[in-house]
């Protein structure tokens, strides 16, 4: 009889071949209700009845280990693990456990998971389905995006062509016109002067209307080539200061030939305050005031014309008024126009270039300012410039300088006489980390100079009214400033000159933004940098701490090749100065450790010799250095900048091996 353990969950029990129990433990009749001669069979759990069956038919054959089958007991369904094994030919002997309720529940649970899951994929792939249609669409209307923006790509390059072949065309159309017209107006002035002789009324008649027109030709050109000049934005702003009552007066002087002849018309100037002062580009400014005096005593038949200065704010107001023919206002708009005028019995009588307006406008905006008019039909029109006091560039240059120097910015020098461009490099710098510190004079920046050392200097070769070729050769002869990286940027190709002098770099203009923040954080990178000298020869090894000394470099000897390995791995230095020939050891020796050892290999190494080198020693030294230096051609100046060329290497390289494990 089998025995049983009642603390057990395990049961035993015998089958036939028919499924019929033959003998059991209590723990069987007692859990599962069976007794010998009832079916086993008979228990399963409706549904796994041939489950139970080629379990039982398996198990006649060979043992079987941890099969799950769901079982009734009392009209309830448990589940239970078996082990079964044949024993003898026609019966089977099962060692069965049943499972928890709890356990029954989770797999139920486990099993309702796993539905939910099966069904919530189903659901992901039908929504990435339709997620892969709408990417497909999206990517056919990006395309379609991305071709119409091709197409407004060429349509505006295509009409900043047209443009500037626009702009050359009169440009030198205009030119080609002005060597004639010359020749016109001198010509009929010599005619009229009577040098060849006497003209008679119809002769003098005829030459002064051929004078005429040729001087309206000229006037004409004169403002094409103005007009063209500014919409191309070639337009160089002069500002300085001047007082307003000093301008009226001169504007005035100008002006008053043009009144005609009858005293039908009177110009009037109201003097401005005396204290009233403005920087800004004065030429400028007189050139607009002088084309709408000179446009109101065109239409004006009698009355006055008025010039007026007013000031509101940090803005001065110039106001023209006129007692003329005035303008309806549907035609404001287009006597700014090019070639805009307007029909009338005045306006066929004096001819004009229709380009004034225009070209006033446009110089008001580049001043910083606008130009308006009011006016009424017969009553007369009121043209009014409104400029800033001081030029929007001289105020923004002018809180440059002003600002005071950050000690937590390195400073960056720059001697340049273009507002424009300094105020390029602001941008460019300001992102980069640097604090601009503009001078437009080489006196400037000497004053500068003795106030500040900044990380480096750009330099413009071609200032305004001088050269920067000695103040370039200075800055590398003074001890103070021979350190001080001194980068060229200019529009004269004099590259081997300025190279010549001392200069660190140098760019023709326009200088590419990368280039020029890359180059300056190598620069800054220096005064961080580590140099490790290896020589044996303490003479040698003292000249050249000598050449590095007061530079932006920190130092570290060593007195053999042995010692030098030992203070790469230690200190782990940006460059390495290595001596070719060492008591202890060769160069090759040294080189070896050094790239054997994944922290000092990245190590750029310049080899310094007195030796005369074969080609095969120079091949394998170059394999394994930046550049070999000869000890008897060896200055500060060539050191620091294989210096500085092994840094900048090492960074482009540390840059380029960061982004190819990105």
């Amino acid at each position: 009889m089998i025995s049983w353990d009642g603390e057990s969950r395990e049961f035993v029990l015998v089958v036939d071949a028919r499924g019929t129990v033959t003998d059991r433990d209590p723990r069987t009749a007692a859990k599962l209700k069976l007794s010998p001669g009832e079916s086993f069979l008979a228990r399963a759990v409706p549904g796994t009845e041939q489950k139970l069956a080629n379990f039982l038919e398996r198990a006649r054959k060979q043992p079987l280990t941890n099969v799950e089958l769901s079982l009734t007991a009392d009209g309830k369904a448990i589940t239970c693990s078996f082990h079964a094994k044949p024993d003898g030919p026609d019966r089977v002997a099962l060692l069965g456990s049943w499972l928890p309720e709890e356990y029954s529940r989770s797999l139920q649970q486990v099993q309702e998971s796993m539905e939910e899951v099966a069904n919530l994929n189903r659901r992901v792939v039908v929504q990435k389905t339709a997620l892969e249609k709408t990417l497909s669409e999206l990517e056919d209307s990006n395309k379609g995006i991305t071709v119409l923006h091709q197409e407004l790509e060429d349509k505006a390059e295509v009409l900043q062509r047209t443009a500037e072949v626009r702009s050359r065309v009169v440009a030198n159309v205009s030119h080609e016109f002005r060597t004639p017209l010359h020749s016109i107006l001198g010509l009929s002035r010599l005619m009229l002067d009577g040098i060849d002789g006497e003209l008679n009324s119809e002769q003098r008649k005829q030459l002064q209307f051929i004078r005429t027109s040729a001087e309206e030709l000229s006037a004409m050109v004169d403002d094409l080539l103005d007009l063209a000049a500014a919409e191309a934005g070639k337009v160089v702003m002069r500002p300085e200061k001047f007082l307003v009552s000093d301008f009226v007066s001169a504007l005035r002087g100008t002006l008053r030939p043009l009144l005609p002849a009858g005293g039908a018309v009177d110009l009037v100037f109201v003097d401005p305050p005396p204290e009233l002062q403005m920087e800004t580009d004065q030429s400028k400014l007189g050139q607009v005031l002088r084309n709408l005096v000179s446009n109101a005593l065109k239409f004006t038949e009698r009355g006055t014309v008025e010039v007026s200065v007013d000031t509101r704010r940090d803005d001065v107001i110039f106001k023209v008024r006129d007692t003329g023919i005035g303008i309806a206002a549907e035609h404001f708009e287009r006597i700014f126009e090019e070639f805009g005028q307007v029909d009338g019995a005045i306006q066929s009588r004096v001819k004009g270039t229709g380009l004034g307006l225009p070209l006033s406008r446009r110089l008001a905006e580049l001043l910083g300012g606008v130009l308006t008019v009011e006016s009424e039909v017969g009553k007369g029109s009121v043209f009014t410039v409104r400029v800033p006091r001081v030029h929007a560039e001289v105020r923004e240059l002018s809180d440059l300088e002003a600002r005071p120097l950050d000690p937590n910015l390195p400073q960056v020098l720059v001697v340049e006489d273009d507002r424009k461009t300094i105020f390029i490099y602001e941008k460019y710098l300001a992102n980069a980390g640097f604090q601009v510190v503009p001078a437009r004079s080489i006196a400037d920046a000497e004053r500068f100079l003795g106030q500040m050392q900044p990380a480096a200097i750009l330099l413009d070769i071609m200032l305004d009214g001088e050269s920067s070729w000695n103040f370039l050769a200075r800055l590398k002869r003074d001890p103070a400033t021979h350190d001080i990286p001194v980068l060229v940027v200019t529009v004269t190709n004099k590259e081997q000159k300025a190279r010549a002098l001392g200069a660190d770099e140098f760019w023709l203009k326009p200088v590419d933004q990368d280039r020029l923040t890359r180059k300056l954080r190598a620069l800054r990178a220096e005064e961080d940098a580590r140099v490790l000298i290896i020589d044996d020869d303490d003479r040698a090894r003292y000249l050249m701490t000598r050449f590095l000394e007061n530079g932006p470099y920190e130092l570290i000897e060593a007195g053999s090749g042995a010692a030098g390995i030992e203070a790469a791995r230690e200190h782990r230095p940006n460059v390495i100065l290595l001596d070719f020939v060492l008591q202890d050891m060769t160069a090759f020796d040294v080189l070896d450790e050094l790239k054997s050892d994944p922290l000092t290999r990245p190590i750029p190494v310049i080899v310094v010799t007195s030796l005369d080198l074969d080609q095969q020693e120079r091949d394998r030294l170059l394999q394994q250095t930046e550049v070999i230096l000869s000890k008897e051609s060896l200055s500060r100046e060539i050191a620091i900048r294989r210096i500085r060329d092994a840094l900048r290497k090492a960074d482009v390289g540390s840059n380029r091996t960061n982004l190819l494990s990105s």
